[in-house]
């Protein structure tokens, strides 16, 4: 979000306001993204307020209630353009101003921080839910577009590699959408998308909704499109100080279900692991230290 919407607004009347109203204005000003994308509860607890004194704020800036401010934020995210000429423009003049290095570091903390936000309790409790359901599964079918192509791969790669039923939706000639019409509600749909969202993901998911079978999403919001309609969503942060979006945050949530997935296997993964390095074995696929010797 390139501009908050309300930001002259706020300023104007910002001298009117009392102690607790100037506190949830400047959480607005500091947090557009998160206006439009977490609950009022949510949003008050981190400015440290009551949810009520959101309320009064809307009232105060000539709103019915803080709902409508959510929906200006909410047009704002959904308007915003990929841009990725604008950005990679901003992230040149950041690199020339401290560095190479320091942008890299800068890229990796990153990471780091949104990895560790996948350990908190409501987000391991997502796992949990969502590992269980694909488990549960007959099939599973991965999906992703675009830079979400790569998550819904490895995703896949690591569901065949323990057993599972799984079947990526990627073919040539526009092909690749057609496996999903043999899905029904014994199945799930794993679909990844984050901003800007790929159309034909969010079609593609909607169509399995319809055939009973069950969506589950890694995306980056609670009002992102798969969320809306997914029966169970693995939200994850993809800001990055790059031009280019996060998609660490994803990968590393699919390898978490998968290793869930295979947990939850017992003796079929073992099994189906046994198997898979037998034959990885008789087709040579990997280099063995043998074969470096010979190599070298």
């Amino acid at each position: 979000m390139e501009k908050n919407p309300l930001e002259q607004m706020i300023l104007a009347a910002f001298e009117g306001m009392s102690a607790q109203l100037q506190a949830a204005a400047r959480y607005l000003l500091d947090n557009p993204r998160d206006i439009a994308l977490l609950s009022m509860r949510e949003q008050a607890r981190q400015a440290g307020l009551q949810p009520a004194t959101m309320t009064r704020l809307a009232k105060h800036l000539g709103f019915d209630g803080y709902e409508d401010i959510r929906s200006l934020y909410r047009a704002a995210v959904r308007g915003d353009a990929p841009n990725f000429a604008g950005r990679v423009s901003e992230q040149a003049q950041h690199q020339k101003l401290k560095g190479d290095r320091f942008l890299a570091g800068e890229m990796l903390m990153t990471f780091g921080r949104q990895a560790a936000s996948l350990a908190k309790p409501d987000s391991l409790a997502r796992f949990a839910e969502t590992s269980a359901r694909i488990s549960a599964a007959r099939e599973v079918y991965c999906l992703g577009l675009r830079s979400s192509h790569a998550v819904a791969w490895h995703l896949h790669y690591i569901l065949s590699l323990i057993g599972k039923r799984s079947t990526l939706l990627d073919g040539i000639g526009g092909t690749g959408a057609d496996p999903i019409g043999r899905a029904g509600p014994q199945d799930v749909l794993v679909a990844v998308s984050v901003l800007p969202y790929t159309r034909a993901t969010i079609e593609i998911a909607d169509y399995a909704r319809e055939r009973g079978v069950s969506v589950v999403a890694i995306t980056d919001s609670v009002v992102a499109p798969l969320a809306q309609s997914a029966d169970a969503a693995l939200l994850i942060e993809t800001d990055s100080p790059s031009f280019f979006h996060s998609m660490v945050p994803a990968f590393a949530a699919a390898e978490i279900v998968g290793a869930l997935v295979a947990g939850h296997g017992g003796d079929e993964t073992l099994s189906a692991l046994r198997e898979f390095d037998e034959r990885l074995a008789a087709l040579g696929t990997h280099l063995t230290s043998r074969n470096i010797r010979k190599t070298s």
